[in-house]
């Protein structure tokens, strides 16, 4: 017999509210510059490859410094570690903004000082990212992870919300040199908030003092030997890497729904705001049969980008992006928590790092691939197959990682 279930343990703790604090206004800011670099991306270009070049400027720094970025986040104190990394991040705000008070260093076809602090951002982010989530799990008591995962997810994709329909509608209406001083804003007062949480770092573990090489790789063979953490991780990655495109919403909007920049900012906010209401849900209930719920929800969400890619109305992409959203975070809820629950400790940062190389390879290396494939399909056309590629995705996991698709009940 269970105990009675607590929807609110971990929001109890004062360090974790200061964390989720922090999340909160530093994802504001990050998304409001993601939809902001798009949109003046593309009004500079009229590329979908310029759209490509933003996710993979961000990408390769972020990508190729993350094995290390976890190695430091599990021998260093990573409450000062994520601090220093969400400064550089809150000084590439400033350095967007710069740009806007000298527009000649930004002109029309010339856009390459931007990926440059993409580029810097990336590798910022590479840095900031497992140290933030291994001070997380540590700051919780391992039997509230599942819930602590499930408000962390809420409250972000709460941003997510906010943030993207916030930075549409002030470059709609006041330009780029408000949206990105406000970006610059939130992101350093999410930096001071994460500040206030009371850490002290734990000595490390006797028998984890290896060299840096074998440390480097450790958060990877970690991952090969449990079967269903990496089947998960393996569906997000190729699901969000074909199935999803946010990076070619400004052609979508401009282009087929005949939208502005603020439609973009209510488009990219869509995802999100179906993340919040599962992730409400999900905070309130425990969640059973999660092996699968997530093929479901990651074949539910393939066929949300296919309908959306062949839809022309503004009202019901909507609709569909917003489905999206909820079923994509029934797949993020189920990696996040199977990954803290399996992962020891002082293995975290490592473990951590590897998981962004997955997020990181999906997300800005999708927006990459979605770049390509819409200069050589049309945006339409790629959206369909990559849709179609997910569900194949689904089929072959489904198939080769059975161990997951029996997975039962989080605790």
């Amino acid at each position: 017999m269970h105990a009675r279930h607590d929807p609110y343990v971990s929001l109890r703790i004062p360090n974790f509210r200061w964390y989720v604090a922090s999340l909160v206004a530093f994802t504001l800011g990050t998304q409001i510059q993601a939809v902001v670099v798009a949109w003046q991306v593309y009004e500079l270009t009229k590329d979908p490859l310029s759209l490509g070049l933003v996710g993979l400027a961000e990408a390769l720094p972020f990508i190729s410094a993350a094995l290390y970025a976890g190695h430091i986040a599990d021998r260093h104190n990573r409450k000062q570690l994520a601090v220093t990394a969400m400064a550089v991040q809150t000084l590439c705000a400033l350095t967007l903004l710069t740009y806007t008070v000298r527009p000649h260093l930004v002109e029309l076809g010339r856009v390459w000082p931007i990926y440059a602090v993409m580029l810097v951002s990336g590798l910022a982010r590479s840095f900031q990212q497992p140290a933030r989530t291994a001070l997380g799990a540590e700051i919780v008591p391992r039997e509230t992870y599942a819930n602590a995962v499930a408000w962390r997810s809420s409250l972000w994709q709460f941003a997510a919300v906010i943030g993207p329909a916030l930075g549409g509608m002030l470059y709609g209406f006041s330009g780029a040199r408000m949206s990105y001083l406000a970006e610059a804003v939130l992101c350093g007062i999410g930096a001071v908030l994460f500040g206030r949480i009371l850490y002290t770092r734990r000595p490390a573990v006797a028998h984890d003092n290896t060299g840096i090489a074998e440390n480097l790789t450790v958060g990877i063979r970690f991952l090969l030997k449990q079967k269903e953490l990496l089947g998960a991780q393996v569906l997000d990655l190729f699901s969000v890497l074909f199935g999803g495109a946010p990076a070619l919403l400004p052609i979508f909007t401009s282009e087929i729904l005949k939208v502005g920049p603020q439609g973009l900012g209510i488009l990219r906010a869509a995802p999100a705001a179906g993340a919040v209401v599962m992730s409400v849900v999900l905070t309130h209930r425990r969640l059973r049969n999660a092996g699968r719920m997530l093929f479901l929800a990651v074949a539910g969400f393939g066929l949300c980008w296919i309908f959306f890619a062949l839809s022309r109305s503004f009202w019901l992409s909507l609709v569909l992006l917003a489905l999206s959203g909820m079923l994509d975070n029934v797949s993020v809820v189920i990696r996040s928590t199977l990954l803290t629950i399996r992962t020891p400790e002082h293995l975290l940062g490592r473990v951590s790092a590897v998981n962004q190389i997955f997020i990181g390879s999906s997300n800005e290396i999708g927006e990459f691939e979605s770049g390509v494939a819409a200069r050589l399909l049309g945006a339409v056309r790629s959206v369909v197959v990559g849709g179609v590629l997910t569900l194949g995705v689904v089929g072959v996991t489904a198939w080769r990682v059975p161990a997951l698709r029996e997975l039962d009940e989080l605790a």
